[in-house]
């Protein structure tokens, strides 16, 4: 398969050559094995991370075959992920809110500190009104200095960090949280974390947030009922955006393999087609139009490594490409 003369990372290069989809009886694989030395020599080294779900096991959500508290099922994950170029799991938290998933990233990141792997916070902003949202917020920001990020939290040296500074990424919901009070709150650390939003920040928190991330999503049309659009309208913008708008700003791209929710009890029937793996491969390479050697990409996240009720999983590849099977 041709790949347009696109350079990818040593990292990145591991996920897109080891990634092959068996995809109804018939094998695609999404990058030759015989361009990996010429692509190694060119790497730009952008980190690969993935969007990780700890809630399985919990008896709210589809049952895939484990617990999301297993450490045996940790360490194959881990080792899996890193097999495939993967450095560190983006982890999806409430904080105390919810009590299943805090526990989960706690076993997590003591395997991933065994392992020599990274974790790092996707933390779920409340739908609650804004005096509650801040609070929540700042409330979870303490819980995650205590326990994860701080000088006394046991295991963290396998928390994720860019520049010597952790690495904290924001879901955003209703948008009702008071950013700005909670970027002065964490800026009282012994090490200021930096901040991640969503796509782009509300202008009056923009100077609350140190960089930008990609989520899975079509372009401007938005969701289609055929799943055609796999989003390269939408990550063209990001990229233009956060170059041209906020270059002060630090990239994390996106790449996924599609997108379907009818499993998921919160599900509005969003489809994205995996085009037999060719929206994986897309999607990973895409932002070699706006990074290079000389300007690399600092991180891309695959989004995700395990969220089966979404339709988003690359855990399994041998799974069909018209929807995700566990």
């Amino acid at each position: 398969m041709k790949l347009n003369g696109s350079h990818l990372s040593k990292g990145l290069l591991a996920l897109v050559v080891g990634a092959v989809l068996i995809v109804n009886g018939c094998q695609r694989q999404v990058v030759h094995q015989a361009l990996q030395e010429d692509f190694q020599a060119r790497a730009l080294g952008t980190r690969v991370l993935a969007a990780y779900m700890p809630w399985f096991g919990d008896g709210q959500h589809l049952d895939v075959g484990y617990s999301s508290q297993d450490p045996k099922v940790l360490r194959k994950q881990i080792d899996q992920a890193r097999n495939r170029g993967i450095t560190g799991f983006v982890v999806d938290w409430n904080g105390a809110r919810r009590p299943f998933t805090d526990k989960s990233f706690a076993i997590l990141q003591q395997v991933a500190g065994e392992a020599h792997f990274q974790v790092a916070l996707l933390y779920n902003e409340a739908e609650e009104d804004t005096a509650e949202s801040t609070q929540q917020a700042l409330d979870a920001m303490d819980e995650a200095y205590r326990d994860y990020i701080g000088p006394q939290a046991p295991d963290r040296a396998a928390y994720l960090g860019y520049n010597g500074r952790p690495m904290i990424f924001i879901f955003p919901k209703r948008g009702q949280t008071d950013w700005n009070r909670v970027r002065e709150h964490v800026n009282t650390w012994s090490t200021p974390p930096l901040l991640f939003y969503k796509d782009q920040a509300p202008e009056q928190f923009a100077g609350a947030f140190d960089g930008y991330y990609a989520w899975v999503h079509p372009g401007p049309g938005g969701w289609k009922p055929d799943g055609k659009d796999w989003g390269e309208q939408y990550l063209d913008h990001f990229y233009k955006n956060v170059k041209d708008k906020y270059p002060d700003k630090i990239a994390v791209g996106g790449a996924w393999p599609g997108f379907d929710d009818h499993r998921a009890r919160w599900g509005l029937n969003r489809k994205m087609d995996r085009r037999c793996g060719a929206t994986l491969d897309d999607t990973l390479r895409l932002y070699t139009r706006y990074y290079d050697a000389t300007h690399p990409l600092p991180f891309l996240m695959i989004d995700t490594w395990n969220d089966y009720e979404e339709g988003t999983a690359i855990e399994r590849l041998d799974t069909p490409c018209t929807g995700q099977k566990p």
